[in-house]
């Protein structure tokens, strides 16, 4: 080689180098800037098995990208038991279990005030937005941080946070303690809290006065493809599927232009509903600039439809698959808006769901696989008129709920009887039901005879102040409620295997099957933001889901 081809040769490499480091540099200084926005999309009663059941009639630029260009953690589990709304989402923003956190359920029995609260209920707290009580909420009964507080407390609350649901749950919890703002849906409206705010911004009353819910339910719900496509359903028309709110039949089309007095509550129960809330997601990006300024905002999403819709028809209707394959196309929407509006790679998606969902119980059976119903009420009458029965006691029992029972210690006390005896008792009444396969005293779980994952369920989900005594656990494909639709809540895979999926800055393509768990989510995303962990985290960071830095 001559001197000149050489020097032409370390010119040209130079060239190369320098351009590949001015690169790498680029990017290291992009990743540890950390993403303009975090967005967490739970889909509530998503099971895992949808992200590929439908994933054929799915387009390819919603759950389809976000599998295809982002990590999947196709073995994500619920570490507690009851699976319902309010823990689900509690759990997946703190980081924590209902032992710790503190939300045991949707609803649970306060014996300080001898009644049943609602899990956000806040009396001292007033609507913002309507004269309904629908708004008189806040994360108070909440006892941990959050991932989004963390954020805030990170940077000396110089990053907004808001959180978006139909369900107030589903936003004021993953919003935290510290939050700009958590909306939620009331009768056609977006309202909140005078906990965040005493008046809603000027953006959101216009949003609520183009009464959006009247202009999507003018049009009738018919399916996105030809009936016939919807070949991993059940047939249309089955008994075991609850009608929607003022209307008779159950096939489609659904009627929803001709429903007036119900139709803002029959609004919940369309696909519609999911549109509307990225609707309002976008709105909230642009109005209040979120991924706009010098560091990074948090917008938690909460698609509630689908578990209306799943309760009603059930997760092998024709109903609930078109759902998800509209949901999927309003997906594909809303990253294309984020592309746009932020740039590819500039913000962090993480998407999982609050729980899964028992299939109908008649459905089984029409296939001769075990299912059943029972009540809580009944349950609840039957234990203590046993128990005044024998032992001379009435209303020794307080509640049922949860899978958990709630004894009048006091009373039985008071009444000079043996609580241990009775206790005893309404065991053996409990296992004697054909439904329940074992019950246990909820402060003695750890030296009950229970299979090692059912007992770390129950452990994590008993809260000494706000759970039961007793707590039993049913059959496979038994569940509380009527003999029409279905619902959620048991330790089953059905009700506690959950998607989850990280998309965009610093995600890693690919996936695992190892067991991960809903914990863990917080602790991945606090990983990557390089931020403290929940007060109450007791995940462990997926490091399979995140790029990995030069300098870590």
């Amino acid at each position: 080689m001559s001197k000149k081809h050489f020097a032409i040769f370390i010119f040209l490499l130079f060239l190369v180098l320098n351009s590949t480091a001015q690169g790498s540099v680029k990017q290291m200084n992009s990743l540890n800037k950390g993403p303009k926005l975090v967005v967490g999309i739970v889909i509530d009663q998503m099971r895992w098995d949808y992200l590929y059941r439908f994933s054929e009639l799915y387009g390819s630029n919603g759950f389809n990208r976000l599998v295809r260009k982002g990590f999947s953690c196709d073995n994500t589990l619920i570490p507690y038991m009851p699976t319902y709304t309010a823990p689900g989402h509690t759990c997946i923003y703190t980081g924590s279990v209902p032992a710790i956190h503190g939300i045991v359920g949707n609803n649970w029995y306060d014996k300080a005030t001898n009644r049943t609260i609602y899990c956000a209920e806040d009396l001292t707290a007033k609507t913002v937005g309507t004269e309904s009580g629908a708004g008189k909420m806040s994360p108070r009964n909440m006892w941990t941080t959050s991932i989004t507080d963390e954020l805030k407390l990170s940077n000396n609350f110089q990053s907004k946070v808001i959180g978006i649901a139909l369900k107030d749950r589903g936003a004021i919890f993953p919003a935290g303690h510290s939050a700009n703002a958590a909306y939620w849906y009331d009768n056609g409206k977006w309202i909140t809290s005078n906990y965040y705010m005493n008046d809603l911004p000027n953006w959101v009353k216009q949003q609520n006065a183009k009464d959006l819910p009247s202009f999507y339910m003018s049009k009738d719900w018919n399916t996105l493809l030809p009936l016939a496509s919807y070949h991993l359903s059940t047939s249309d028309d089955q008994p075991y599927e609850t009608p929607i709110k003022g209307e008779k039949s159950v096939t489609f089309p659904h009627m929803t232009s001709q429903m007036n007095t119900d139709k803002y509550e029959s609004f919940k129960y369309t696909p519609y509903a999911a549109s509307y809330t990225f609707d309002f997601a976008k709105s909230a990006i642009e109005n209040e600039k979120l991924g706009a300024g010098k560091v990074t905002d948090f917008l938690a999403i909460s698609i509630s439809s689908t578990d209306y819709i799943g309760h009603s028809f059930g997760p092998n209707s024709i109903e609930a698959e078109d759902a998800y394959l509209r949901l999927d196309k309003d997906i594909a929407g809303f990253l294309q808006y984020l592309d746009n509006t932020l740039g590819k790679d500039s913000y962090l998606i993480f998407l999982t769901a609050d729980h899964g969902v028992t299939q109908v119980p008649a459905f089984l059976n029409q296939h001769k696989i075990p299912g059943g119903t029972f009540l809580d009420l009944a349950i609840f009458n039957e234990l203590n008129q046993s128990i005044e029965v024998e032992f001379g006691i009435k209303k020794s029992v307080l509640s049922v709920q949860n899978y958990q029972v709630y004894l009048n210690k006091e009373e039985i006390i008071l009444q000079q009887k043996n609580v241990e005896e009775i206790t005893q008792k309404i065991i053996s009444l409990l296992k004697n039901k054909a439904y329940i396969n074992n019950a246990v005293k909820t402060e003695a779980i750890e030296l009950a005879s229970l299979p090692e994952l059912q007992k770390k369920m129950f452990v994590n989900g008993f809260n000494p102040k706000r759970s039961g005594d007793i707590v039993f656990t049913t059959l496979s494909g038994f569940l509380e409620g009527s003999n029409k639709g279905t619902s959620h809540g048991a330790w089953n895979p059905y009700d506690s295997h959950i998607p989850l999926l990280f998309f965009g800055w610093n995600v890693q393509q690919g996936n695992t099957y190892r067991e991960t768990y809903m914990t863990d989510i917080s602790a991945t995303i606090a990983a990557m933001l390089k931020i403290q962990m929940p007060s109450g985290n007791v995940g462990k960071v997926i490091t399979e889901a995140m790029k990995v830095r030069k300098n870590d």
